[in-house]
């Protein structure tokens, strides 16, 4: 299995700079930047957060080995073939190291404020699959590529300078009916926020889809997310484990945490993602990260 960290959007730049070199010297797989202008929780006066593409080139100068990309892209922010020449630009910065995430998208507030359309989640997700189709047309071998979509229109579009890596495209989201359907017929990757046995429901789904629509599930490179809280402090674990949070979480001592990696594992899980937003501050979540890499990742290598 491989590790990739994901920084809070909020935090000080620095810090994020500081993650980002943690993880490219711990040999770690990738760093992972949330697509997003206000925080869906708190003020957005007094806790504001990056914009991905400004911090993903700027970590491509900093890093020389993870793989750097946004979780995910929401399509209605940007035009997709905009957001493609965005991306390719950062992954020539950074010598292809970029993965390209797109999403539906899904925060409205941020939509409301900046004046940005927000549709009704059936036309999210048609835009989102018409851009994937946009995405992949451009990017194929063509000189030039022509699209007549609903939502989007190329006319003899040529693309250049191509990617200077793999450029894997991902899909995020575990929307059964549509999502997963759109990343099966077109994503290189796939992610979900989940826990072990909902990460193993909603593989198997994939792979359905995968095999209505001609694709061999093994080519889709499969990551997950949740929140880590790790402490051999067990009056501090017992809280954690009684608090009510809305994302999947990770909670226990070195080797409880090993066993849950492992249930990931075996459920399909190719690349865990452990954001920083439960870590704390700085000094406490090198700590943390400095344990989970001793003690943890060796178990998966």
């Amino acid at each position: 299995m491989k590790f990739s960290v994901w920084p809070n959007a909020g935090q000080p730049y620095r810090d994020v700079v500081d993650l980002a070199q943690w993880a490219d010297e711990h040999g770690w797989h990738g760093l992972w930047f949330a697509d997003h202008f206000i925080p869906h929780r708190g003020n957005p006066d007094t806790d504001p957060l990056h914009e991905v593409w400004g911090v993903l080139a700027a970590l491509a100068v900093v890093t020389t080995r993870i793989r750097l990309g946004p979780l995910v892209c929401g399509n209605t922010y940007r035009h997709p073939a905009v957001l493609l020449k965005q991306a390719i630009t950062v992954d020539h910065v950074s010598n292809g190291r970029v993965v390209l995430g797109i999403g539906a998208g899904w925060e409205e507030n941020e939509h409301r404020a900046y004046g940005i359309p927000f549709f009704t989640t059936r036309e999210r997700l048609e835009r989102l699959d018409e851009a994937a189709q946009l995405v992949r047309g451009l990017l194929s071998p063509a000189d030039h590529f022509s699209f007549s979509g609903r939502f989007y229109r190329a006319e003899d579009a040529p693309l250049g300078p191509r990617p200077a890596g793999p450029f894997p495209i991902l899909i995020g989201g575990g929307g059964e009916r549509v999502t997963m359907r759109i990343a099966a017929q077109h994503a290189d990757e796939w992610n979900v926020w989940s826990t072990p046995s909902l990460f193993r429901h909603k593989a198997a789904v994939l792979d359905a889809w995968c095999e209505k629509v001609g694709r061999d599930p093994a080519a889709i490179h499969r990551s997950s997310q949740a929140v880590l809280f790790l402490s051999t402090d067990e009056s501090y674990l017992a809280r954690q484990r009684a608090a009510d949070l809305p994302f999947p979480r990770i909670v226990g001592t070195p080797a409880e945490v090993v066993d849950v990696i492992g249930e990931y594992a075996a459920a399909g899980v190719n690349e865990m993602i452990i954001p920083d937003f439960s870590l704390g501050e700085p000094s406490r979540r090198r700590e943390t990260l400095d344990r989970f890499d001793a003690e943890v990742v060796p178990h998966f290598r």
